[in-house]
């Protein structure tokens, strides 16, 4: 019996080998990596195919965000920063095609390399990389960077440091990170992590820097000025490392970026009409149809443009806190979406012109399909069938109104979910079964006009259920604040999702999340299922399990109720200077922020 149990041990022991040694034979140095399959472009591409290698250096734009900022610190949870710098002054291992699913290229790293069950990736940097102040970027550099942010950074870099076995400088340029859990897409996450500079900051309190501690990056800007919460001046830096690495070509072309501040988005509006913005994105149908009739653009001076694209709609609309009672009731969720008068407020604010959301991943392969779940998503949530929300398996749709004003039929439909939650009315004010009112507040930016007209036509809805509904409207930080400790009732939520999810999933809607302030699981999901699902996608070695788990997710999140749904863009509606000019093609993604101003490029007409 010996002999026989060491026989097979020695058999187990060769197959591992054959299988770790199979793993090593495969990995080869590569100049990009993709999530599934091998990169759309070669090895020896020129440009990114969305930019023009051509387009000219020059000129200075600006930029409006509304708000203020109290910290130029994009990585750490203290304080409020512009949220462009991370793409303008810091640069990562690898950067992202935008027009791929999920697709990496060299930046700082001249290639890359993973086994075949990437539980390990290696790259090799480039020897002329370095910071803005030219020093090298080194492999202590990029070590420093992992341990930094994992430790004291902004808690959305926790999810990855945590599943670091060891990071190693293999070589002068060279360094290897080796995972502790099986997860395809760690790798790619690893070559998107920005690196900064361990002379600047060993020994120094990262988490807690002053506003004038401006991180040192290896990107094309460099913050040559800034009015604590008015103003950052960003300038091209002229002896840029990075200016001839194909993944850099054609971009970053302007010699200055400012961003100016305002106080809410009207007054940016006017701004903008006035030439003190050179560009900005619309979000509203009726507004881009009406509103864009001033004298700039009837001279030409201002240009309206549009782009489609084709990434999932993500989600926005008013999310609610089921850390608190009674929104921790999927009746009452299901109440307050019943109640919301969409197709009204719709017509009332944009024309009816925009469709709604109809689940995170819509417009989008990723979303779920109507109707009962399809076998292969079905078997994935069948072992926790006791415990969904209603319609996840069987098909939940969003209630569709009239379009009248009194919403009959939600209001009815609402009132009988509030009733099932042993809830109420009574002179007039909805109330739980302990004659406790059912109030609440809707947490919004002051700087927002439009999402205060929503809510304030919601409110006027919920009025007449007798629920004490009443927006509170506080600045930027005070919000930025309040969400990060979860400090709400109900806000306003907005998820931007990719064709590629994959770990910020754990960070927006995981379980641990939920309990961790400043992730972004607003919502308070704590769920066995999603967390499967998630774990699921992650696992995936093939698109077509990777879709199964991504629309399982979505059945989840959207049967869950956990916000209330507003409207989609299937397009981007840019409205800029006619002197700012952008490639013909179009990248998969659309207008995102990697978009403009990023590929755009100043002609003078």
């Amino acid at each position: 019996m010996a002999n026989d149990f060491f026989q097979k041990l020695r058999g187990v022991a060769a197959v591992s080998s054959l299988i770790l040694w199979s793993g090593f034979a495969m990995a080869e140095p590569r100049h990009g990596i993709s999530m599934y399959g091998d990169p759309a472009l070669p090895p020896d591409f020129v440009s990114l195919p969305y930019t023009n290698p051509e387009a000219p250096k020059g000129g200075q734009i600006t930029l409006g965000n509304t708000g203020g900022f109290d910290s130029l610190n994009p990585f750490v949870l203290k304080g409020s920063k512009p949220w462009q710098l991370a793409f303008f002054t810091h640069e990562s291992l690898m950067g992202r095609s935008w027009d791929e699913p999920f697709a990496l290229y060299g930046l700082l790293a001249e290639s890359i390399e993973v086994p075949e069950d990437r539980r390990w990736v290696e790259f090799t940097l480039r020897e002329a990389a370095r910071f803005s102040d030219g020093s090298p970027v080194t492999v202590e550099d990029v070590i420093f960077s992992f341990e930094l942010l994992g430790n004291e950074g902004h808690p959305r870099y926790a999810g990855l440091y945590s599943q670091i076995d060891s990071i190693k400088q293999t070589g002068p340029r060279r360094v290897r990170i080796t995972f502790n859990t099986d997860n395809r897409e760690l790798a790619l996450l690893a070559g998107m992590r920005p690196i900064l500079s361990k002379a600047q900051w060993e020994g120094r309190d990262f988490a807690n820097a002053a506003l004038a501690d401006i991180p040192l990056g290896s990107g094309p800007y460099v913050i040559t000025n800034y009015d604590a919460g008015r103003q950052v001046t960003l300038t091209r830096n002229t002896e840029y490392w990075g200016a001839d690495v194909p993944f850099r070509r054609g971009t970053h072309n302007f010699d200055q970026i400012k961003i100016d501040f305002y106080g809410d988005a009207n007054v940016l509006f006017e701004a903008f009409k006035a030439g003190q913005i050179s560009a900005v994105r619309e979000f509203n149908a009726e507004t881009w149809a009406t509103q864009y009739d001033f004298p700039a653009i009837l001279r030409g001076e201002v240009i309206k443009s549009t782009f489609p694209h084709q990434k999932p709609s993500g989600m926005t609309g008013f999310v609610v806190n089921t850390r608190r009672a009674p929104f921790d009731d999927l009746r009452v969720r299901d109440a307050l979406i019943q109640a919301f008068n969409f197709e009204f407020i719709n017509e009332t604010l944009t024309g009816g012109a925009l469709p709604r959301i109809t689940s995170y991943f819509s417009n989008s392969t990723l979303a779920m399909r109507p109707g009962a779940a399809p076998a292969e998503v079905a078997a994935l949530l069948a072992p926790f069938t006791d415990d969904l929300p209603q319609g996840a398996l069987e098909g939940y749709t969003l209630p569709v109104a009239d379009g009248s004003a009194r919403n009959r039929a939600g209001i009815r439909a609402a009132m009988a979910q509030l009733q099932a939650a042993g809830f109420s009315a009574a002179d007039g004010t909805m109330r739980d079964a302990d004659g406790k009112p059912l109030r609440f507040s809707v947490l919004l930016s002051k700087g927002n006009a439009e999402h205060g007209k929503i809510a304030e036509l919601y409110v006027q809805a919920l009025t007449r259920l007798g629920i004490e509904a009443q927006v509170e409207a506080v600045d930027e930080a005070q919000l930025t604040a309040r969400i990060n400790a979860f400090d709400f009732d109900m806000a306003h939520f907005r998820r931007a999702l990719s064709l590629s999810p994959g770990n910020e999933q754990r960070f927006y809607w995981g379980s641990e999340a939920a309990k961790q302030e400043g992730s972004r699981n607003l919502m308070g999901v704590q769920s066995e299922a999603v967390d499967a699902m998630i774990d699921a996608m992650l696992a995936a070695t093939t698109a077509e399990d990777f879709n199964a788990a991504t629309r399982a997710l979505d059945r989840l999140l959207t049967a869950g109720r956990y916000v209330i749904p507003f409207w989609q863009f299937d397009e981007g509606l840019i409205a800029h200077q006619s002197t700012m000019k952008y490639p013909d093609r179009i990248p998969l993604y659309g207008d995102g922020p990697n978009f403009m101003p990023e590929v755009w490029w100043h002609q003078a007409e």
